[in-house]
């Protein structure tokens, strides 16, 4: 008699997040919000210079060895969230829809910063008070920002068809740099100020308010026509700006949207054409 079949495992697809990987994860996470909650105990209570990796472990209740395995010193105990929102930040630039402005893709993206600090308000308060007291904690935040700052750059950095403007005096590669720091510096602004208020408030809305600015500010320079030929918008389809002789005037029609140097460059070469028709005929 034939024996019954035993039911095999199958191994589950690479990539596919098991529940035993979940499980690890909301531990890991659990054991660095609970190392930041004593670490910021700690040093709010006994100051920072005083208080010792092996105090903020026992408090945790976890031994040294696992604090050291979350966190490379006692500053950057305080920040526990900024590796994995990074991972967060750089999964939306990733994935954005190529047909979106990169200014707005890079705006969604540091909001997913924003939320970190949102979600935990009276430990996001308490966190801003403790690094304007302590410098090195100060430092360490400073540096924690910078990493988005960079992400952001070399984001908008490849938005630009660095070929045509390498050997050409151009402005589009400060124009990247000085995009992604004003949409941090206006994250910083907002959060400063919801900080100070206690953590309360609309904070999301405080950041569109912002991003719409610097929107305003910098649309027209960085965006998806940087791919398009020269002269028309991202699908290769209405010109940004077209002229046309009516006797002796020029007339100039442009898209709302359309690049104040794209207009400029269309009437200059309209009238280029006039002068030269102009010099035939003599």
């Amino acid at each position: 008699m034939s024996q019954p079949l035993k039911p095999t495992r199958t191994a589950a697809p690479e990539g596919h997040d098991t529940t035993g990987s979940r499980r690890a994860s909301a531990q890991r996470h659990r054991v660095r919000r609970d190392l930041a909650a004593a670490a910021m105990e700690l040093f709010g209570t006994q100051g920072y210079e005083e208080t010792t990796v092996d105090e903020i472990a026992a408090k945790a209740g976890v031994a040294r060895r696992t604090f050291f395995r979350h966190f490379r010193s006692k500053e950057e105990a305080i920040f526990p969230d900024h590796d994995d929102t990074l991972v967060r930040v750089s999964q939306v630039l990733e994935s954005a829809d190529p047909e979106e402005h990169p200014l707005d893709t890079v705006c969604r993206g540091i909001k997913e910063v924003l939320r970190m600090y949102a979600e935990s308000p009276a430990v996001s308060v308490e966190r801003y008070r403790l690094t304007r007291k302590v410098p090195t904690l100060r430092e360490r935040e400073i540096a924690s920002v910078a990493r988005y700052e960079r992400l952001f750059t070399s984001y908008l950095l490849g938005h630009f068809d660095e070929a045509a403007h390498r050997d050409a005096d151009d402005d589009d590669p400060l124009l990247a740099y000085v995009a992604a720091s004003a949409v941090v510096a206006a994250h910083n602004h907002v959060l400063r100020r919801w900080l100070r208020a206690g953590g309360t408030g609309d904070v999301e809305a405080q950041l569109d308010h912002a991003f719409g600015v610097i929107r305003a500010a910098f649309g027209t320079g960085i965006g998806i026509r940087r791919q398009a030929p020269s002269g028309t918008d991202a699908a290769g389809g209405t010109p940004a700006a077209t002229a046309a002789r009516r006797g002796e005037v020029l007339v100039t029609v442009a898209r709302t949207d359309a690049p104040l140097d794209e207009v400029m460059r269309t009437i200059e070469e309209a009238l280029k054409e006039r002068q030269g028709s102009g010099s035939a005929g003599r």
